[in-house]
């Protein structure tokens, strides 16, 4: 245990240096290297190469080869700028000039929802800068709730949530969090939760990208049984880093769910749709290193045949 402590201290030593360095760079500078970094792990080290080629074919069979490529790298690249904003944003994102930074888009139908006396749940993915989202929502004052993993290292968890919670943004954890999801809920207050991973085979399936895709059921079930409108948002770059454009892209509500149809999927189908179109319009921003169409649905019964 002791032996653990003292390597997990040591890595979160060399990633607070790593982002005193990122700090102190120029933004123009942060984005040469993020390129730089981009071809590395793009072109030369190929990391999940294979993962990414595989998701693109699929989600847009009508690029080409080269196009497939420059979306690959433009993804690498988004990365690593992702990463220089997020450290940059304490730095320079304050409730006094946010507007220099943050670009509204619909959030006169958001602000409404945040008002209300109802519960909301704002649903996003792995698209665009989502850091950034929460971090802007807690300056424009409205606290919320986020489901998150716990990080392995706690000293690199200690680190992380506090810059999440610096204006607001309060992390619940993934595992063993369900009780203190209900009570955000009856309290009327938000949650946000990352609606594209992968939820294995006996999650809710739904199409995504013309493939079916497993979703967790309990963002739908906690609209549904909380009477919580649900907001599909995304907080994008928007031209040059240090950009962003917060867009409330659609909202559904509960108490609108069609009669005769299977409430859990129909709501987990329509904000995975959703979020398609958001992802569609800017795809060099989505994480396509996700294995998110796995599928073990028919391969099961077979491995236990074998065994």
């Amino acid at each position: 245990m002791r032996v653990r402590l003292v390597v997990d201290y040591a890595v979160y030593l060399v990633v607070r240096v790593l982002i005193c360095i990122v700090q102190a760079m120029s933004v123009p500078f942060g984005c040469r290297l993020a390129r730089w970094l981009a071809w590395l792990f793009c072109k030369v080290l190929r990391v999940r190469a294979a993962v990414v080629e595989d998701n693109l074919k699929h989600a847009f069979p009508t690029l080409s080869d080269q196009e497939r490529d420059l979306l690959a790298f433009g993804m690498w690249e988004h990365l690593f700028l992702l990463v220089l904003e997020v450290a940059q944003a304490a730095r320079k994102i304050h409730h006094t000039n946010w507007r220099d930074y943050a670009i509204l888009r619909n959030e006169d139908v958001l602000v409404r929802m945040l008002l209300s006396d109802r519960p909301v749940i704002v649903v996003t993915g792995h698209l665009g800068n989502f850091e950034l989202g929460g971090y802007l929502l807690g300056i424009l004052g409205f606290p919320t709730f986020t489901v998150a993993r716990t990080l392995d290292n706690p000293f690199l968890d200690r680190f992380v949530n506090r810059f999440r919670a610096a204006t607001g943004q309060y992390i619940i954890p993934k595992k063993g969090g369900y009780d203190q999801i209900l009570s955000v809920l009856a309290n009327g207050q938000t949650m946000t939760f990352l609606a594209d991973q992968y939820a294995g085979p006996k999650g809710c399936w739904v199409e995504f990208f013309g493939r079916p895709a497993s979703a967790h059921k309990a963002i739908a079930l906690l609209s549904l049984e909380n009477d919580a409108p649900l907001a599909v948002c995304v907080a994008r770059r928007s031209g040059q880093p240090m950009q962003i454009e917060l867009l409330v892209h659609a909202v559904a509500d509960p108490r609108d769910c069609p009669s005769g149809v299977d409430p859990v999927r129909y709501v987990t189908q329509w904000y995975t749709a959703r979020l398609e179109e958001l992802i569609r319009q800017t795809p060099e921003q989505y994480w396509w290193l996700h294995r998110r169409w796995k599928d073990t649905r028919q391969r099961r019964p077979e491995r236990q045949q074998a065994a």
